[in-house]
């Protein structure tokens, strides 16, 4: 047992500390059972670091599929090839809207407290994957958004610009391992905006990107394929598409197909937003059983609080570290 986890042990026995506590141990005994996990990620999670114990847990096969947004999944690149010329804001509450406009003038993408350089991140990667669109254009190929991430990373051509440590990389260790990845609503992302930019230019095809119900019917495929007795987990770091749309693939199969699918077995998400039965982040999970997507025997956690906090504290009870 390592210090964090034993800090935990020790001090989280009530409240909100007691729920993350309760939910990294059924997390472990899910997966000590044979379990399988998707995690899911919203927000700018990414941008937060997470790649630093999220990568860990990739590495340890503590995780078997990822759903995230677009910029997620840019924004570990980003970071990882860009990363000396971020730009911090401590003081981001305090921003005149004068102080703003000067951030962009100088191509600083703010997101709240970290500024995105413009050239060195989003530029540099432009440059990296409009290459594989144009590649698949021309070939008459489709890949999905993250398998086109994964290309300009297996062939090295962004090793020169490496700016953290490659092991704090999510992106990298899940594309070692060719770990399932779903990206719904990714047109909503920088490079989505991009990619729509290009292709009205007419450099590239659309059909050179699969996504959306496409995505769905990846992840339906994986979902069966991986179908076992302990069951499959979903732990949701925050809210939004990443968390709603991949959820919604066992009501899919058993509704819709007619298929004897076994709900989700686990179920954590970590929200701040506030508990509401009129807004899916801040639903309680017990409604999810009246869509079909938990059972009553389901596991079922609710940790409210800054996922930024306490994702990293979860995912280290898990690691033992």
């Amino acid at each position: 047992m390592g210090p964090i986890t034993k800090f935990i042990t020790q001090n989280y026995r009530h409240f909100n500390a007691a729920a993350l506590k309760d939910a990294a141990e059924a997390y472990k005994r899910h997966l000590d059972k044979g379990g399988k996990m998707m995690v899911t990620l919203a927000g700018a999670m990414s941008s937060a670091e997470l790649g630093i114990s999220l990568a860990e847990m990739i590495r340890q096969d503590k995780i078997h599929a990822i759903s995230c947004t677009g910029a997620n999944l840019e924004e570990d690149i980003f970071n990882l090839v860009a990363h000396n010329d971020y730009v911090r804001i401590p003081n981001y509450r305090e921003l005149s809207v004068d102080q703003e406009m000067a951030l962009l003038e100088k191509h600083l993408n703010r997101v709240t407290d970290t500024c995105i350089p413009e050239e060195q991140a989003i530029r540099r990667i432009e440059k990296q994957i409009l290459g594989k669109w144009e590649a698949a254009s021309a070939k008459g190929e489709s890949y999905f958004p993250h398998q086109y991430f994964y290309q300009i990373i297996q062939d090295g051509s962004l090793e020169q610009y490496y700016q953290i440590d490659p092991k704090n990389s999510w992106m990298l260790e899940a594309a070692k391992k060719n770990l399932p990845i779903v990206v719904p609503g990714w047109e909503d992302s920088t490079l989505g905006n991009i990619f729509a930019g290009h292709m009205l230019q007419g450099k590239i095809k659309r059909d050179c990107l699969k996504m959306g119900v496409d995505y769905m019917v990846e992840l339906a495929n994986w979902y069966m394929k991986n179908e076992c007795k302990q069951g499959i987990g979903f732990f949701q770091v925050g809210g939004g598409i990443a968390g709603d749309f991949p959820i919604c693939v066992v009501p899919m199969l058993q509704q819709d197909l007619e298929r004897d699918t076994p709900k989700w077995s686990y179920f954590c998400q970590i929200s701040d937003s506030t508990t509401s039965y009129g807004g899916y982040s801040g639903a309680v999970p017990n409604e999810k059983i009246t869509w079909g997507k938990l059972d009553k025997n389901s596991e079922r956690h609710i940790i409210e609080s800054d996922a930024s906090i306490v994702a990293p504290l979860v995912f280290a009870y898990i690691l033992n570290q």
